[in-house]
């Protein structure tokens, strides 16, 4: 069993634990941001995040949705939905041995269309932008994917 201080000196591995470290903090920032449009436009959805408006009545107009934080949810959400699975599967992409060169290249694929997609749903740039960086980052997990099968179960 390979130790820990062994995978660390591993190339590829050290390129996905950066750019899995730059992908997961991106998607940190989305709960900020979230929190920063929930109080920019005092939009709560919990009662008790509403006592510093008031108390009763004069605080419940504060419970509420608002667009611009469910556009930042969304965005949220997506990269839950992208962000989740690339960790997983770029972990045994990493420890499948491919060449560092390829794995950089899927890494940073993923990585500037995650970044990409992010400005394009908070800007919001129009379509088809949003959807082709969600659909370039998707195809670069699928081909991770595809690629561990192939080692793991030679097809």
């Amino acid at each position: 069993m390979a130790k820990s201080t062994q995978l660390i000196d591993n190339e590829v591995f050290r390129a996905y634990a950066t750019y899995t470290a730059i992908v997961l903090l991106k998607m940190m920032l989305m709960s900020l941001i979230t929190a920063y449009f929930r109080i920019t436009r005092k939009a709560f959805v919990n009662p008790e995040d509403t006592a510093s408006f008031g108390k009763g009545e004069s605080a419940k107009k504060f419970l509420r949705t608002d667009p611009d934080v469910e556009r930042v949810r969304r965005g949220h959400l997506n990269d839950l939905e992208n962000i989740v699975p690339f960790v997983g599967i770029g972990l045994l992409y990493a420890l499948s041995g491919p060449e560092l060169s390829t794995a950089l290249l899927h890494f940073r694929i993923f990585v500037g269309a995650r970044i990409f997609h992010t400005f394009a749903y908070l800007i919001p740039l129009p379509q088809p932008g949003r959807g082709l960086s969600w659909a370039v980052g998707y195809s670069v997990t699928f081909s991770m994917a595809y690629r561990v099968l192939k080692t793991a179960w030679l097809l």
